[in-house]
């Protein structure tokens, strides 16, 4: 399939996806299996048994609970999430339909959404592999013949977790445990459905494969893992898509990404978060890069009313390169988009950079909070990070907290930070043109960003820049 074909498919899977999200899961009839008996002990005992979860995993759920009750929220966070009771939320929420490799098979009511959002199409065309999960199990899983021939394994973690105990003894929650922060101790407890990859040495896949999550009811919590391993000279386009229905009331969304490039391996890892506006985003996303491995992550964080997310890379391997470009857009009074990218330099010779741009209107609030770390050791590293925010009127704000710390004389980081109003002289020129002042507006936005789209392949560079569009048209950024 051309790149071009390609973009005009993801486009077509966006639109339907704004215009989807409307629609109330919670209205459609099917069997839902609940547990909503507040966070505990017992809770969690629950959820594992009706797994059928070996001791070690339920093991690792108990301590993960017990930190979560230990850890206190971090103090930089927003009071808002400090004061989230996660008791009163749906903790786990199982769709009464039986996961298959047939989307013929699954109720018509749910297949119509994922019909909308343009999955089941978007699959045959130009996907080597997707799982969907919908609440908190997955519902499809299925991988094309030519990937499972090379020995790849594709499938939701909990039936991992028993076809492939030692290999998720060895990467589930190593590279990001439970004891870092309160959140990712809350969802060691609790994390249900995602997706387990592994690539064998030297397979490089040529199509991407995707992740497709859903929340389908408010006041819920969905605590999907998505864990990826390439192993050496191996490459993998991992595609994460979200979707939410408008809800009355808010649901929040705990995930977590680990990434483990091994020596040579190459992991591009692309999300496109467009929850509802009733949703509390908090993802966790972390990535080690051996010896001359590649981590790139492509964030573009649009919907939610509260989103944290802060894709993360530790360069452990000599030459190993990082880049994250992160694109967010806080569209509305309230709305709140925190995010930044990490890149650790622990060997000698790496290298990062960070792209990160934010765009903000009708009041909504843009926050950078990113760190470059250079340990000692990391000789001859070099990053670069560039944030830059656009405000669309007067009544929006945005801030920027850089972090660096560096060990090493040696080392290049440099840091560029800048933070604009929409040009009225801009605006005015183009409209003395025959622009009206919603397009013109669009294309100023899009002008913005133009350099990070310059990083990105085409097809994703379309794909932002449609989005992005919608977004103004639908929430009426410009009268």
């Amino acid at each position: 399939m051309t790149e071009e074909k390609l973009s005009l498919d993801i486009n077509e899977i966006l639109n339907a996806s704004i215009q989807a999200k409307h629609e109330k899961l919670s209205e459609m009839e099917f069997h839902r299996q609940i547990v909503n008996a507040g966070l505990s002990k017992s809770t969690i005992e629950e959820i594992s048994k009706m797994k059928k979860e070996p001791n070690w995993m339920l093991q690792l759920r108990l301590k993960a609970l017990e930190l979560f009750e230990k850890i206190p929220t971090p103090n930089w966070l927003p009071d808002f999430l400090g004061t989230l009771d996660v008791s009163k939320l749906e903790l786990y929420v199982k769709p009464g339909i039986q996961q298959t490799n047939s989307w013929d098979e699954i109720p018509k009511d749910v297949k119509n959404y994922y019909d909308e959002l343009g999955i089941p199409d978007s699959e045959k065309k130009y996907l080597g592999g997707l799982v969907a999960v919908l609440e908190s199990e997955p519902i499809y899983s299925n991988v094309k013949e030519e990937l499972t021939k090379k020995g790849v394994i594709m499938m939701p973690p909990d039936e991992a977790v028993q076809k492939y105990p030692d290999l998720i003894k060895q990467y589930f929650m190593k590279i990001f445990p439970a004891s870092d922060h309160k959140f990712a101790a809350l969802h060691g407890a609790l994390w249900s459905g995602g997706v387990f990859v592994y690539v064998p040495k030297g397979v490089k896949i040529t199509t991407p494969v995707e992740g497709f999550f859903v929340i389908g009811t408010e006041m819920e919590g969905q605590f999907e893992h998505t864990l990826v391993v390439a192993d050496e000279g191996s490459y993998i386009h991992f595609i994460e898509g979200c979707s939410a229905p408008q809800f009355k009331k808010f649901s929040f969304h705990d995930g977590m990404v680990e990434l483990y490039a091994k020596k040579n391996a190459h992991i591009k890892f692309t999300t496109i978060q467009n929850w509802s506006k009733n949703v509390i985003n908090f993802n966790n996303k972390r990535a080690w890069a051996d010896e001359n491995s590649m981590i790139e992550w492509v964030e573009g964080s649009l919907g939610s009313k509260y989103s944290f997310v802060y894709p993360t890379t530790i360069l452990r391997g000599r030459n190993a390169t990082s880049t994250s470009l992160v694109v967010t857009m806080a569209s509305g009074e309230g709305e709140w988009k925190d995010s930044g990218s990490k890149m650790i330099h622990a060997a000698p010779n790496t290298k990062s950079k960070i792209i990160n741009k934010n765009i903000g209107f009708n009041g909504g609030v843009n926050i950078y909070r990113g760190l470059v770390k250079v340990n000692k050791g990391a000789t001859g590293s070099k990053a670069f990070v560039k944030c830059d925010s656009l405000m669309l009127d007067e009544k929006t704000k945005a801030y920027t907290f850089p972090h660096n710390q560096v060990f090493e004389d040696d080392a290049d980081v440099a840091h560029e930070a800048h933070t604009f109003r929409m040009s009225e002289d801009q605006l005015f020129y183009l409209m003395n043109r025959g622009i009206n002042e919603k397009e013109a507006t669009s294309m100023l936005v899009l002008g913005f960003i133009d350099d990070i789209m310059r990083e990105l392949p085409f097809e994703y560079a379309t794909m932002l820049n449609k989005v992005i569009k919608l977004e103004l048209d639908k929430l009426g950024a410009v009268a």
